[in-house]
């Protein structure tokens, strides 16, 4: 938790919100990819890189 307090403070101090979408997408990403277990979304990963 405190990194997320961390990474908050640094978004209003720094005035950089608009890296707040960017780490939300890669955070839903990682959760998609850990809970489906990889293979249903593997072919969808590799397309985007």
């Amino acid at each position: 938790m405190e990194t997320l307090l961390e990474f908050w403070v640094f978004l209003k101090k720094r005035k950089k919100y608009w890296l707040f979408p960017l780490f939300l997408s890669l955070i839903f990403l990682g959760l998609i990819i850990t809970l489906s277990k990889g293979s249903a979304v593997a072919p969808f990963i590799y397309t985007i890189f």
